[in-house]
């Protein structure tokens, strides 16, 4: 296996608005990981659910979930990432909030994207402040794109661009809270985003119910550059590690070169 990189994904139910109850189960989730990893992925909001109270729930970047995941990645000597509720002040001293993912390194070191397609069907856009700025990665010489649940429905936004004549990432990685009632869409969407971008796609959904009344089933996965599903858990709590191997992704390219017909663009907002 040529340059392997492995992740931890956990697919877990959330305790509504309750952050200390939250990081205390997923700290008991990572503390009974045995084999060895290097990437751990939570879901989208792991400390709070999906929430529109962000003026209850939001902390800063020194907050006390910041600081767990720093604790956390240190002591495990990996990377965490997942999104959580984020504020910054403004010049003018208000408040904006943002569904952050961040993507945190053993050495305390410290990456985010703020979700660009906020769920309006929720509200989501009437209380956070969308991103305007991919993050792609780096770790073991792979390249990982970090995007956050109603994202996936956005194709353009992730779409594998060139850089240096080569595709500038092997690996998207979604956080989510995607309810039941459109799972369909979650599991195909994410078997398309590896298809059309020649990359593996990890997505990490929650499971249970939340205090809105929604139903999350999971349907976790892991698909390679050609859409075949390598991890798939429904309808339960489930901590799996999976390794993934580089050389795939370029075999693929290598074989199939559609990257090279892709059309260029620009995002513009």
């Amino acid at each position: 296996m040529s340059n392997p990189l492995t992740l931890t994904l956990i697919q877990s139910s959330l305790h509504w608005e309750d952050k200390s109850g939250n990081l205390q189960m997923f700290e008991e989730k990572i503390n009974a990981i045995k084999e060895k990893t290097e990437i751990i992925v939570l879901p989208e909001m792991f400390s709070t659910g999906f929430s529109m109270h962000p003026q209850q729930l939001a902390e800063t970047m020194d907050g006390e979930t910041v600081q767990w995941m720093k604790n956390m990645a240190s002591k495990k000597r990996v990377i965490i990432t997942g999104s959580l509720i984020i504020s910054e002040a403004t010049e003018n001293n208000s408040l904006k909030y943002y569904n952050r993912m961040l993507w945190v390194l053993p050495n305390g070191e410290v990456g985010y994207y703020d979700k660009r397609h906020l769920f309006a069907y929720a509200g989501e856009d009437k209380e956070y402040t969308p991103g305007n700025k991919r993050l792609i990665a780096s770790v073991k010489g792979w390249k990982v794109l970090l995007l956050v649940c109603y994202d996936l429905r956005y194709p353009v936004w992730s779409r594998q661009q060139m850089k240096d004549g080569q595709p500038e990432y092997d690996l998207i990685i979604y956080v989510a809270n995607w309810p039941d009632r459109r799972s369909h869409s979650w599991r195909t969407l994410l078997q398309a985003r590896a298809i059309e971008n020649q990359c593996f796609v990890a997505g990490v959904n929650r499971v249970g119910e939340d205090a809105p009344g929604n139903h999350y089933i999971g349907d976790s996965m892991v698909a390679d550059p050609l859409g075949e599903v390598l991890y798939h858990q429904k309808d339960e709590e489930d901590v799996f590690t999976i390794t993934l191997d580089k050389t795939r992704v370029e075999t693929v390219r290598e074989k199939l070169p559609f990257w090279k017909d892709a059309d260029g663009f620009q995002v513009i907002d």
